[in-house]
């Protein structure tokens, strides 16, 4: 009996420990746009042995199958979920993209692309703006100020256009020469 009781603490223990460490990824998916509850999805798959259906996600989560459709989808998008298929089963089955390394990357570059483009855009409109101010006035300060400033939306969107190199280093996967992803076992001195 006592064996069975031991084994029983041992498996909460070990419950404990896997559950600590999806609350640090739910709570850390923030820094991509993605909520607590999703980050939960994600780590309750990441840590599945098996490809789960909606309603087994909805099972380990207690949330509803919308919720976890919806959370699919996103992570999905993100490239960190995809779809799987096993014979004989009729529901959609999903697991957990692994390599962190890629959904690193997909996340990465489509976010910051996505943003940094808008910020391109925003400092040519500006820019264009300014100079029929500067043409328009009369006020040599103004068009002092306004010469100013379109130098520096010049500089920033410099800026931009080597951020969006370097998210082109990253999305292609150039980055890695740069900086080699750990190789599973290496590095492990201080675990």
């Amino acid at each position: 009996m006592s064996d069975d009781k031991n084994l029983n603490n041992e498996e909460e223990k070990y419950e404990e420990a896997v559950e600590k460490f999806i609350q640090v990824i739910a709570k850390n998916m923030n820094l991509y746009g993605i909520t607590s509850s999703i980050g939960r999805l994600y780590g309750v798959l990441y840590f599945s042995d098996e490809p789960m259906t909606l309603d087994g996600m909805r099972d380990a989560l207690k949330m509803s199958k919308t919720s976890m459709s919806t959370g699919v989808r996103a992570l999905s998008d993100m490239k960190m979920v995809e779809s799987t298929f096993r014979r004989g089963e009729r529901k959609d089955l999903y697991q957990s993209e692994e390599d962190w390394y890629k959904s690193f990357t997909s996340l990465f570059g489509n976010r910051w692309r996505h943003h940094t483009e808008t910020n391109i855009e925003e400092a040519d409109e500006t820019i264009v703006e300014l100079q029929k101010i500067a043409e328009k006035t009369s006020d040599q300060t103004l068009r002092d100020k306004i010469l100013r400033d379109i130098e520096r939306l010049r500089y920033a969107k410099d800026y931009y256009k080597w951020l969006m190199r370097f998210i082109q280093v990253v999305e292609s996967g150039e980055i890695f020469e740069y900086i080699p992803k750990n190789v599973q076992g290496e590095d492990r001195e201080n675990d």
